[in-house]
């Protein structure tokens, strides 16, 4: 076990918090100690709920370790049933409770409980998150799954499909649904029902009357997707409509199992990624050096868009989910680039300075790397923070999601240009450091003019003033490439201090 100021997942018993609060009438029994009791901060401040999720933690203390912590279990198991009167229960314990072995699923399986209990094995010191968000929603399919409700022949009424894998906390999952919902119906196919993510347990009861099931988040949707294709004879879609090319692949897909036709969908243009990545506007945009780190599902998809729909350059991929690696590796081998599979944030901080990109796509942990490096960057995978769930509606799948991801990933290059373009003309009489702010008007003060941080020790390069000027003017995403670049080679020359020849020198050396 690593311990880390940040992680990307945490034990697999938030995975499983992550399904009881994305489910209604679906309560969590934690067995854990005081300290472990984190769920509330999660769901109500991050995802800005507007209910308290359903978990309960026994929440021993260290005084109670002395005595017998199962009675204290099964207490709080009664306790549950009287006061929320759930519909089924989860039990489990903390990776902290799990060391004391008190075994919740036995002392659970005698109680006689007037409702559905679901013993949930998550060895917190072998596997993470993800992977216990899969495995609960499994278990609570495998348990209340109605084997005698089966699909009946599709002639003569809608064709019905169950959306699969969307939890609390998911990025985006809400808008998603509302997306891909809307986009079946416009083809005629009914949603059967949507799970976890707003399901109630006789929501699963009548899993096996779809007609086929979408796995759109497959590190929470695929063992239950696998389960119902078992039990149910169900087939299952996996292609993640992400970005216009998925997106009309999945539509596809989807009418070819419906037996429906897909063409009237395809042929409306629903997107304006297509149009506007065409344009002129985003002609600079092509090659744009790009580094994609995520969970693997969001990850492979960014790769796509940025390489095919956006004429970006993919200079680093990787995922922090090592149980689909392979769907990482498979993809960096067609961009012809090292796959990056870790969960050490270190390690990715290190590959995005040395990949010497424009542009980084990844989780809450890059956007503050890529902030350290005056880099732009898009967040478009969990983990996240409380601003990547807005308000507004803002999906990253279907055709409205693609429109939202040009917006996002776009924006963060146009102010860069901007700003490039302001330090172009900082010469200008309106622009240079001297003059006010020109959209003020005349009139008003100059701001003071920018401090050179003097060296740390006798050993640090200095830069001539004729030469930090003109490094200003290299474009502020390849600056600091160049200034590592010049400085080193001042060193290797022996130069104490960076004249304006010194600069254009080490651009000559690098160029060759």
């Amino acid at each position: 076990m690593q311990l880390s100021v940040w992680t990307y997942e945490g034990p697999p018993h938030v995975g499983a918090m992550r399904v009881a609060t994305a489910m209604d009438g679906v309560h969590y029994l934690l067995h854990s100690p005081q300290g472990d009791t984190y769920a509330d901060l999660l769901f109500t401040m991050i995802e800005r709920r507007d209910k308290r999720p359903p978990v309960t933690y026994t929440t021993f203390q260290a005084r109670d370790l002395g005595k017998d912590t199962s009675q204290l279990f099964q207490t709080a198991a009664l306790d549950v049933v009287e006061r929320f009167q759930p519909d089924a229960m989860l039990v489990g314990a903390s990776c902290t409770a799990e060391l004391i072995q008190d075994d919740p699923a036995g002392l659970i399986e005698n109680m006689g409980l007037p409702i559905p209990v679901i013993p949930l094995e998550l060895p917190s010191y072998q596997r993470k998150e993800h992977w216990g968000a899969a495995e609960t929603f499994y278990q609570i399919v495998r348990k209340l799954s109605d084997k005698s409700r089966t699909r009946s022949p599709i002639d003569g009424r809608r064709p019905l499909v169950n959306l699969l894998g969307p939890t609390a906390l998911g990025f985006r999952h809400r808008d998603d649904i509302v997306e891909i919902t809307g986009l079946l119906g416009h083809m005629g196919i009914e949603v059967n029902v949507t799970a976890p993510l707003g399901a109630n347990a006789g929501d699963i009861a009548k899993l096996g009357e779809a007609d086929f099931n979408i796995v759109l988040y497959p590190e929470t949707g695929d063992l239950a997707a696998d389960y119902l294709k078992r039990e149910f004879g169900q087939p299952a879609i996996r292609t993640i409509p992400i970005g216009v090319g998925a997106t009309q692949d999945f539509v596809r897909e989807v009418a070819a199992l419906a037996g429906v036709d897909p063409e009237p969908m395809l042929q409306e243009g629903l997107s304006r990624l297509s149009w506007w990545s065409r344009s002129i506007d985003s002609n600079y945009l092509t090659g744009k050096r790009v580094f994609i780190f995520g969970d693997a599902t969001h990850a492979v998809a960014a790769a796509r868009i940025a390489s095919e729909e956006l004429g970006f350059t993919v200079a680093g991929l990787g995922c922090y989910n090592r149980e689909y690696a392979r769907d990482i590796r498979a993809a960096a081998k067609l961009y012809d680039v090292e796959p990056l599979i870790t969960d050490d944030h270190l390690a990715v901080e290190k590959a995005i300075k040395e990949a010497q990109v424009e542009l980084v796509l990844g989780t809450q942990m890059e956007r503050h790397i890529a902030k350290r490096f005056g880099i732009g960057c898009a967040v478009i995978s969990s983990p996240v923070h409380v601003q990547d769930f807005p308000a507004r509606f803002s999906p990253q799948m279907g055709f409205e999601g693609a429109n939202v991801l040009f917006d996002e990933w776009v924006h963060p290059l146009v102010m860069g240009l901007e700003e490039h373009l302001l330090t172009m003309f900082r010469d200008d009489f309106e622009f240079n450091d001297h003059s006010g702010p020109s959209h003020l008007g005349p009139g008003h003060s100059a701001p003071a003019p920018e401090d050179f941080a003097a060296p740390a020790n006798d050993t640090e390069t200095v830069w001539s003033e004729d030469a930090q000027r003109e490094l200003k003017k290299i474009p502020f995403f390849v600056r600091g490439k160049a200034k590592r670049n010049t400085e080193t080679f001042a060193a290797e020359q022996g130069v104490a201090t960076i004249e304006l020849a010194t600069l254009y020198e080490a651009k000559a050396h690098y160029a060759q």
